[in-house]
């Protein structure tokens, strides 16, 4: 017994679910909608400095290079122990702000906080996105959407939590981002950890499994958030909503039991009807050839200007410096950085409009809810055109810039209603093009450099949202504002009416729609390649170590 679980929690199916919930507590930075009121309320903030805040936000969510560097030369919990740390510390100085435990911070102080809290999940992306991604690499498409996935639900899976634990207080939901998921990162530690590649004859089946937990999970949360729109729900109902919640989070910890179970049982049978004949050694000549192709292999900085091709490792300057890399900068610029603007500004947007803040907070859950939705469709769905009919995972990116030109003249044109359809898109369309981006940088690029790759491909993100969300729909509101306190005499910098976001949300549309049309250049460069069989040589190392 005691074998079988030490089996258990250092097998690659625990460390599947663990990585799970450690993902489900790293996406709080969706939750900016549901407290920035709160900070603007509190510290006396205008809509250009609220915006400022969730500009630094964003850089801090999606400027992980220093996760991606430490992780090349360091072990993984020391990534997801720093990555704790850096939470905690963040997340927890903002809630001292907010309640006034200490003096009032000056702009720049709010801004470091956040950008340091933020930047803590780029920590856990690196120490458990990546590992797991390396340990089933030639499954990454559905293991990057169910990880991406469950982040995508974080937003919905902690207001639940805090509506249980502290009741409709956006202060304390501060504090709750703040100690849970460093507590997390920090249980599992010694699950999260590289293992030796191998096939799994069950692999395909659990993933299934987990995608039909986390698509329950998904509706469940968006029933609950619909539920409590229209019911006003006592605390012990809100704790009962929180223990469902729970009980479907920890299902996939059941898959990993039985999975090892059956690992358990093959092995014994192995064991019993294989003969004891020893391995001969490998031939001298064997040796020398591996040790020469390790001597030969290029260092990070090195042959920057030679590159391989499509699908090998590259080097991270000649993955920087690619023509690849750059049409995803401009894509990521255009697609992150809208989405990235709308969904800061849904508070505003809703207020603006005159919906009810009850009604608020349940634009800002469904977006998380749909934001998971479109994770796991580009993961899955995207993996089967790849894999079936090889079709490029590049022309998918190009859907995902397109339909969030709805989103944006949902806003920008509204009617009764309209922000619900404006909220789910933009969820949507965000969620395929996050988990894209990071599934075609693996492949594009290799995975000997991932962990500071991918974290570099996010750079192009908090630089959009910083232009878009600052320098446009920042100042456009705030213009619009000023006009309306003018005419009125008095009251607070704020913006009513279907004219505050009119001529913003336009020039996001725009923005987008320039961005599909860089897509389809990357398309025709990638379609070549993504007609061969990209995962031949996982799956042949995978054939080897089996072996």
């Amino acid at each position: 017994m005691e074998n079988f679980v030490f089996q258990l929690f250092r097998g690659r199916w625990f460390m599947m679910f663990a990585s799970f919930l450690i993902m489900a507590g790293a996406g709080a930075t969706y939750l900016f909608g549901v407290y920035s009121k709160e900070i603007k309320a509190t510290l006396g903030y205008d809509q250009s400095t609220l915006n400022l805040l969730g500009s630094f936000k964003d850089v801090g969510a999606n400027v992980g290079v220093l996760s991606g560097l430490i992780a090349e030369v360091t072990p993984t919990w020391f990534v997801l122990l720093v990555g704790s740390a850096m939470n905690f510390a963040g997340y927890f100085l903002i809630w001292l702000s907010v309640t006034k435990r200490i003096a009032k911070p000056k702009v720049w102080q709010m801004c470091l906080y956040i950008c340091v809290g933020a930047n803590s999940q780029n920590f856990a992306n690196t120490g458990a996105l990546v590992t797991c991604v390396k340990n089933f690499p030639a499954s990454r498409g559905m293991m990057l959407g169910l990880m991406k996935g469950f982040v995508g639900l974080s937003g919905a899976v902690f207001t639940q939590l805090y509506l249980a634990i502290y009741g409709n207080d956006s202060q304390n939901l501060i504090l709750l981002i703040g100690w849970l998921p460093a507590i997390l990162s920090i249980v599992f530690i010694p699950s999260i950890r590289p293992m030796k590649i191998s096939s799994h004859p069950n692999e395909t089946k659990v993933f299934f499994e987990y995608l039909g937990i986390s698509i329950t999970l998904a509706l469940c949360l968006m029933g609950l958030t619909i539920a409590q729109k229209y019911v006003r729900f006592s605390h012990f109902a809100y704790i009962a909503c929180a223990t469902i919640v729970c009980a479907l989070l920890f299902l996939p910890f059941l898959i990993a039991v039985m999975e090892e179970l059956a690992t358990r049982k093959e092995k014994k049978k192995q064991l019993l009807s294989s003969e004891n004949v020893e391995d001969p050694p490998p031939p001298a000549e064997n040796i020398e050839k591996a040790e020469e192709e390790k001597a030969g292999d290029y260092s990070c900085f090195g042959n920057i200007f030679k590159k391989p091709k499509r699908g090998e490792d590259y080097s991270i300057l000649q993955a920087l410096l690619s023509v690849d890399m750059l049409l995803l900068f401009i894509c990521n610029f255009c697609g992150q950085g809208c989405s990235l603007a709308a969904i800061d500004n849904l508070g505003q947007i809703g207020e603006s409009l005159g919906y009810p803040p009850r009604t608020i907070g349940t634009f800002v859950s469904l977006v998380s809810i749909w934001n998971y939705f479109g994770r796991v469709f580009s993961g899955f769905v995207s993996e089967t055109i790849v894999k079936r009919w090889k079709i490029p995972r590049t022309l998918m990116m190009t859907f995902s810039l397109l339909l969030p030109c709805a989103g944006d003249l949902l806003v920008a044109f509204p009617f009764p209603g309209s922000v619900y359809g404006a909220s789910l898109i933009l969820g949507f369309s965000y969620g395929v093009q996050l988990t894209l981006l990071f599934i075609i940088i693996s492949e594009l690029f290799g995975l000997k450099y991932y962990s500071t790759l991918f974290n570099c491909g996010q750079l192009a993100s908090p630089l959009g949202s910083y232009i878009l969300n600052v320098k446009i729909v920042g100042r456009l509101y705030d213009g619009e504002a000023v006009k309306q306190v003018a005419a009125r005499g008095v009251g607070e910098l704020t913006c009513l009416g279907t004219q505050c976001y009119k001529v913003s949300f336009i020039v996001l549309a725009g923005v987008n729609l320039f961005g599909a049309l860089v897509s389809l250049v990357l398309v025709a460069r990638t379609a070549a390649y993504y007609k061969t069989d990209i995962y031949k040589r996982f799956r042949d190392e995978m054939g080897a170590n089996n072996n």
